[in-house]
Formats: C-alpha cells, sequence, structure tokens
C-alpha cells in the first residue's frame, strides 16, 4: 500500500475543499431559487379556477329543458355531491399520497426522472392530482420540460392558496372522461345516467380508470381493457384501507348498466323559448356572450313544459304537413307575466326565426277590444247601438273615401249593440267609433297595453292594419284578464353561478294601467265572442270552436288577408295565436284560415287540464251587471226571447226596458195598470213624499 505525501495530502485536501464550497455554492443558489420561486408564487397570489362550463336552462318545475356548449360537457359538482367511492378511487390510482404531499411526490418524481433517462426521452409522468389539475386549469399536455416547470409554478401556487378539499374538487370537475365528458358529473350522466353523488363502487371504480386514457380505457372503447383497470383501482382502494378486499372482488364482478346517453345530450326542448332566454341575459340582462356560452350559469325560466308540449303538438296536428303556412303561439300566465310557452314557427331547424317575438303582422279584429277599451271612457257602453251597413266615409280635409267591410259583406242593416258589434266582428261599427274617438286614440290606448311598434293613426287602424308581436298582443289580453295591471312578460325568473350564488332575481312589479271595471267589462264582453245569444245577422265569431270549449274564455279573433290570428283567455292563462305566410301572400285556402282559432282552442284545453274551473270574477265596487235584450241592449224582460247577463260601468246601465215583445197585458217592470195608484189608505198615509 503507497503511503500518501505530504503533498499528496494537500492536493486531496484541496479538492474536498472546493468540492465542499462548490456544494454549498450550489446548495445555496437551490435554496435561493426555492425561496425565489416561493416568493414569486406567493406575490403572484391564487390562480383563478374557472373553466368553461355548461349553462343550464330550468323550467318552472326546476327540470333541465337545454344547455349551451361548444361541443363539451361539463358541469360543477360539490365535493360534498360526489359519491366517496370516487372519490377514493381517484385517490387510490392517481395520488395516494395526496393528502400529504405539498403538490409534489419526490419519490415518484425520481423513479419517472429514471425511466426517462434511460429512454432518453419524456415517456413516464409522475404528476399528483394537484399538478394535473394544474395542467387541466391552465396549460396544454405536451410532455415537454418546459410545459412540466410552469405546470410546477402553477401547482406551487394552487397549494399555497387553496385546501386540498378544494384542488381535489377542481380536479373531478374538469378531468377529462372520453365521449366530450369533462368532469364527473358529466361522465356520471354520461356512461350510467345519474348523478355523480348515486356512483356505486363499481361504477365509480371503472370510471376512475378512463382519465389514464379515455380511447383506451372507456368500457365503449374497450371493455376488456376497461374491467382490468377498474381491476387494479379496486386492488389499490382495499390496499389503501378504503375498502374490503371482498368488497373489491365483488365490485369486479358485478355487471354495469351502461347507457352512453346524457340526460341533457343535445336537448333543446322548445328551441324558440330558449333563444328568446339567451337573448334576454344578452339583452336586458347585459350579461356577455362569453359568459352566457361557458360559464356555467344555471337560469331559471318561466317554461312549463306540459303547456309547451301542448302548443307544438296542436300546431303540428292541425296545420296540413304539406302546408307551407307558418304559425306562432305564446302562452303567460296574466297573474305574473311569466310565459309559460312560446312556438316561433313549424321547424326550429328549418328556420330558427321567431315569428312568436320577433315578426311584425297585421292583427286584424284583435285590436277592437283596445279600441272599445277607450270607447267606455268616452261614453260608450256594451248597450250603446249604432247602424250596421255599407258605408263610405268622406273627409273634410281631402284624405280619400274609405268604405270598411264586413266579413262576406254582411250587415245588419239596422241598429247593433257594441257587444254585439265586438261579438259579430262588425267593422263599420269599428270603424265608426274609431273616427268619434279622434283618429289618435286607438294609438295612444294601443301603448297602455304594452304595444311598442309604431301605429299610423288612419280610418282602417280600426282593423288592425299596423303590425304588432303576438307576445305583445298576448301581454296585452293578459292586462284584461288581471284587472288592469301591466306586468313586464317574464322569461327568466332567476339567475346562479355554477358556485349557487344568485346574480339576477326577478321582482314582482305590476302596474295599474287600467281602470279595473272598465277591464272587466271588457272581459264581459269579450266572452260574447263564444257566447250565441249575441248571434245575429251572422254567427258569433267564436261559433265554430264553441262546442270544443268547456270552461270560461274571453277573447277575439282577428283577419286580415295575409293574417289570421285568435287571442284569448281564462283567469289562469292567456294565449295568443297567429298564422300566416312569411312572405305575406293572401291566406286562401278555407282551412288555412281557420287554423288559428282551432289551435288556440286545442291548445287551451290542454294546457288547462286538471286545472279547476275558474270564472271572471267581477271587482267589489265599479261595475254592476243587469240583463238585456242583445239585439236592442235595453233592460230585458221576460217576453225577450234572448237575455243575456252583461256588465256595465256603475251608473251607464241602461234604464229602459225592452218593449219589443210585450204582449198587451204585459207590464214593464216598475210600471202601474192603468196609470193610477193602487196602494191602500195607510201605505198613503205614511208616504206622503213618494
Amino acid at each position: 500500500m503507497e503511503a500518501i505525501t505530504g503533498k499528496g495530502l494537500k492536493h486531496a485536501v484541496k479538492y474536498v475543499r472546493a468540492g465542499v464550497f462548490l456544494s454549498l455554492i450550489m446548495m445555496g443558489i437551490a435554496t435561493v431559487l426555492v425561496f425565489g420561486v416561493l416568493i414569486y408564487a406567493r406575490v403572484l397570489g391564487s390562480p383563478p379556477l374557472a373553466v368553461p362550463q355548461s349553462t343550464l336552462y330550468f323550467s318552472d318545475d326546476g327540470k333541465v329543458i337545454g344547455e349551451t356548449n361548444t361541443g363539451q360537457k361539463r358541469y360543477w359538482v360539490k365535493l360534498d355531491d360526489v359519491s366517496p367511492y370516487l372519490i377514493e378511487a381517484t385517490i387510490s390510482i392517481e395520488d395516494k399520497k395526496f393528502f400529504e404531499h405539498k403538490g409534489f411526490d419526490l419519490k415518484r418524481i425520481a423513479g419517472a426522472a429514471l425511466a426517462d433517462i434511460k429512454a432518453f426521452e419524456k415517456v413516464q409522468g409522475a404528476s399528483t392530482v394537484t399538478q394535473q389539475y394544474a395542467r387541466n386549469l391552465f396549460l396544454e399536455h405536451d410532455k415537454t420540460w418546459s410545459r412540466k416547470l410552469r405546470e410546477a409554478l402553477y401547482a406551487i401556487r394552487l397549494e399555497m392558496n387553496y385546501s386540498k378539499e378544494q384542488i381535489l374538487e377542481g380536479y373531478i370537475n374538469t378531468i377529462y372522461y372520453g365521449n366530450r365528458a369533462y368532469g364527473i358529473q358529466a361522465a356520471s350522466q354520461y356512461y350510467f345516467g345519474k348523478n355523480a353523488s348515486d356512483l356505486s363502487l363499481a361504477e365509480a371504480s371503472m370510471l376512475a380508470g378512463i382519465p389514464k386514457g379515455p380511447g383506451a380505457y372507456s368500457p365503449f372503447a374497450s371493455m376488456e381493457k376497461a374491467k382490468q383497470r377498474q381491476g387494479i383501482i379496486l386492488n389499490a382502494m382495499a390496499e389503501n384501507g378504503y375498502i374490503k378486499t371482498v368488497e373489491a372482488k365483488a365490485a369486479a364482478k358485478e355487471e354495469l348498466a351502461l347507457t352512453g346517453t346524457d340526460p341533457n345530450r343535445e336537448l333543446k326542448a322548445a328551441p324558440y323559448f330558449q333563444d328568446a332566454v339567451a337573448n334576454a341575459l344578452r339583452y336586458q340582462l347585459g350579461i356577455d356572450e362569453r359568459t352566457i356560452e361557458l360559464g356555467g350559469l344555471r337560469v331559471f325560466t318561466t317554461l312549463d313544459q306540459k303547456q309547451q308540449e301542448a302548443a307544438e303538438k296542436q300546431i303540428k296536428s292541425i296545420v296540413a304537413a304539406d302546408s307551407e303556412i307558418q304559425a306562432a303561439l305564446v302562452a303567460v300566465d296574466p297573474k305574473n307575466g311569466h310565459i309559460k310557452a312560446m312556438v316561433g314557427g313549424r321547424d326550429y331547424e328549418k328556420s330558427p326565426f321567431n315569428r312568436a317575438v320577433q315578426a311584425l303582422r297585421e292583427p286584424g279584429s284583435t285590436i277592437k277590444p283596445f279600441l272599445y277599451y277607450a270607447a267606455l271612457g268616452n261614453g260608450y257602453t256594451p248597450a250603446t247601438t249604432m247602424r250596421s251597413e255599407l258605408t263610405t266615409f268622406r273627409f273634410e280635409n281631402g284624405d280619400p273615401d274609405y268604405t270598411p267591410h264586413n266579413y262576406n259583406n254582411k250587415y245588419a242593416n239596422g241598429d247593433i249593440t257594441l257587444a254585439q258589434a265586438l261579438a259579430l266582428s262588425d267593422n263599420v261599427y269599428a270603424v265608426k267609433t274609431h273616427l268619434f274617438l279622434g283618429q289618435e286614440t286607438l294609438a295612444e290606448t294601443a301603448k297602455k297595453f304594452g304595444i311598442s311598434t309604431k301605429m299610423a293613426s288612419v280610418p282602417s287602424l280600426a282593423l288592425g292594419t299596423s303590425g304588432v308581436r303576438a307576445i305583445e298582443m298576448a301581454n296585452a289580453y293578459g292586462m284584461f284578464a288581471n284587472g288592469g295591471k301591466y306586468i313586464e312578460p317574464t322569461l327568466i325568473t332567476r339567475v346562479e353561478t355554477s358556485e349557487g350564488k344568485i346574480i339576477y332575481e326577478k321582482d314582482a312589479e305590476e302596474e295599474t294601467y287600467l281602470d279595473p271595471a272598465k277591464a272587466y267589462v271588457m272581459t264581459n264582453m269579450m266572452t260574447g265572442v263564444f257566447d250565441t245569444k249575441l248571434n245575429g245577422y251572422a254567427s258569433v265569431t267564436g261559433s265554430t270552436i264553441v262546442k270544443g270549449l268547456t270552461r270560461p274564455y274571453a277573447g277575439k279573433s282577428g283577419s286580415t288577408p295575409t293574417d289570421s290570428w285568435m287571442i284569448g283567455y281564462s283567469p289562469q292563462l292567456v294565449s295568443a295565436v297567429w298564422t300566416g305566410y312569411d312572405d305575406a301572400r293572401k291566406i286562401e285556402k278555407v282551412a288555412e284560415k281557420s287554423y288559428a282559432k282551432k289551435i288556440w282552442a286545442k291548445f287551451m284545453e290542454d294546457a288547462l287540464q286538471g286545472k279547476p274551473v275558474k270564472s271572471f270574477k267581477p271587482p267589489k265596487d265599479g261595475v254592476t251587471g243587469v240583463h238585456i235584450d242583445p239585439v236592442n241592449g235595453k233592460l230585458a224582460t221576460k217576453g225577450c226571447p234572448v237575455r243575456r247577463f252583461t256588465y256595465f260601468v256603475s251608473g251607464t246601465e241602461p234604464d229602459e226596458y225592452c218593449t219589443d215583445h210585450l204582449d198587451h197585458n204585459e207590464l214593464i217592470p216598475g210600471a202601474k195598470p192603468g196609470g193610477a195608484d193602487k196602494k191602500s189608505w195607510y201605505k198613503k198615509l205614511w208616504n206622503w213624499g213618494d
């Protein structure tokens, strides 16, 4: 053995000192770097955890009716709403030391690094749940060292600012499970048709194995590989003490009922309604487009699925399949303005144009109730009579002559009452009233009813020649139904974030615009549309559908050469139906002219089926009901062949009895035989002032 000389010893000590010095420098640099990274991470603060999520639309009973997405299904659920089996399975296979480390598993990292060195490339991962979550939130999934360094920084920031439970919740809500399903809720619904909270041990262990390689371990890609992966996970759960071995074996043998469909996938009930909701979010509530599409909002709407289905069903069954005519329907609850059903056309895929809210169409005679409401404030009553005959109106100001025509050119050629004129839709009576009130009156009155479109103050306006929207007409008629209150039509009752924070809630707002007494008198007159007691030179306009009606309704039909309408209501529901051609061609087929009435009648009966039958209750004050002869508007006597109980604004009811049907022995009520007072002497004694 050769002895170390003094010179050699000095060299050895020198090298040792240099090595120690360099090691200390390296350790110092590493320490500085570590502290620098930690300080930098602290300065950067907590990274945002928001990820794209589908916005869900709910009907009025809390059921999902549709969603927004960009081809991906993303729903966020709280950790407490996830099956414990799924949490335990995920930790067992992905990161069994998750609750112990600070974002990195050094032992796994060392093993992965050794494998990479042997292969001279990045081949094995050792990412913890925290690192994977960081990657899901902020990074691409390429296997490069630069990505790993950035991932490490994000992981540090996550661990410094969020609890383990928050990180785990974020991870299971963002991981990809294949088949466009991001997050455990979307995966649970797709693979098993249930919520994440309801997953069994067998189901949870199957799903936990998919993220490693959805193309390989999805049961729809390879059941064999999926079962192998499930077995590995179940064994890991048993080794980690989450379940017993016997439970693992039983779960591995369990046959799973796979669905392969998402309950919400491609679901778009009431597509026209949902488009209207999206527009309301955007333009009324001021929510930006990206938040609507990817913000994970929970939008609670007013849609009644039963009524929506009834609307779609009746339009489809009544309108001929080969017809090019279009149809629209809006139904509103008059008590709160909630839109319960909406159909904007016959086929959304062919034409998403929403005729219920966007189209401007001539309302025809459905505008007359606004005209006659104004007339009630200007001396008219349901018993006011005017002559119905072919009339040409000439104007001193040089305006052209105007000659309105009744349907089929039929006229009474005599006097008719306002109540009968409305029920028969007499156009001459309407134009006379319009000109008497002043041509500006109807346009101004329509504004009170919430009609926003500009109306031309011309003689023909009384017959509905200025365009209106179906949704506004439905809401306007709702004001008659609710006693004169204006309530803004409502599509949305509440909007929440994905975390459940309420960012919008509809307040109940109403303002009385109409006189309740006059509004009720109009409702009473509009019930006459379905009352054959008002038949005269023609039948009431609702006579063709009255046999199919089983409860009290009020309403008005309307038609122009290009448009057909029926608008009516019960105390619980008001609906407006329009039919016509998009290119405004004339409606010439007899069957097509009746579509609107038939759709309305069938829809109202279906929509209200099972609900109590309610009548229109008069207000406590302001109206008086009497029996009148509907032909002449006078108080009815026993001899009148037809008597109709009619409401008037108190103080305007008729005081003259009908004498047209008295025989020579019958007295007018209140009259005295021979004109003599037959009171007994003692009554005379005590009634000197009579």
